[in-house]
């Protein structure tokens, strides 16, 4: 598995019955992927999820009993 990286921006275009994702790292890397709407619709509701869920605890113990 590579080392994460930074990023920089997303940029997006229909290619097609495809939309083009092109996500581009704070180094100049650049990497292109072809999704489907239906795949964009998934990240879409994921990303939403993530945005409207508590932030998580900072690492610092366990986490508090229920």
């Amino acid at each position: 598995m590579s080392a994460i990286k930074i990023l920089a921006r997303i940029l997006t275009a229909r290619v097609g019955p495809h939309i083009e994702l092109a996500v581009e790292t704070e180094t100049g890397e650049v990497l292109k992927v072809l999704a489907t709407e239906d795949q964009i619709d998934r990240l879409v509701d994921e990303l939403e999820d993530i945005l409207h869920s508590p932030t998580e605890p900072e690492d610092d113990g366990p986490p508090a009993a229920a």
